[in-house]
């Protein structure tokens, strides 16, 4: 369905509403593009500033129908070292992974102004990078999401905990 058109076709849907703050989310080594392109049709739906990929160049995919590349910029790192230099001022470094440090997404305050960064499926994130977050969340369950399914979870999780969709009916109850 193309940018817009939805609301036309579905007056009943809840769209969300820009907040204060920014966010923006990516991945450390992605395995595939097609995680890319899906995360990043996620990140414009969900609104994030933002997206990101660390240690490999994003080739297009169908994945992203949306064409976000139109609509959210995306930042490309050649290394940890070179993102974690380019966070924004007063940014919060949020990890997701299975970690000893992690907490439960479920009741995690999601911070102002957040970067979310998402490790491979494969090996999850390098740990100079869980050194260098301010948080780690988990999304509870016993193995690991697909890291487009997680990463879009989380940015659902933030909209709904932020209050993004407004005074929907069974939030904050």
């Amino acid at each position: 369905m193309q940018h817009g058109k939805c609301k036309k076709q579905y007056p009943n849907v809840i769209l969300p509403q820009r907040g204060r703050g920014f966010f923006g989310i990516g991945i450390e080594y992605p395995r595939t593009a097609k995680n890319i392109g899906t995360l990043w049709r996620s990140a414009h739906i969900m609104q994030a500033d933002f997206m990101f990929v660390i240690g490999q160049a994003y080739r297009f995919v169908r994945t992203d129908t949306l064409k976000s590349w139109k609509h959210i910029p995306l930042f490309e790192f050649d290394s940890f070292e070179h993102f974690h230099s380019s966070l924004p001022k007063d940014a919060k470094l949020v990890g997701v992974e299975l970690d000893i440090r992690s907490v439960p997404l479920t009741t995690y305050r999601h911070p102002q102004r957040a970067v979310y960064l998402l490790g491979s499926e494969r090996d999850g994130l390098s740990a100079e990078a869980l050194r260098q977050c301010d948080d780690v969340v988990q999304i509870p369950g016993e193995y690991s999401l697909n890291v487009s399914a997680a990463g879009s979870i989380v940015l659902y999780d933030r909209l709904l905990k932020n209050g993004s969709f407004g005074n929907v009916s069974g939030v904050g109850r």
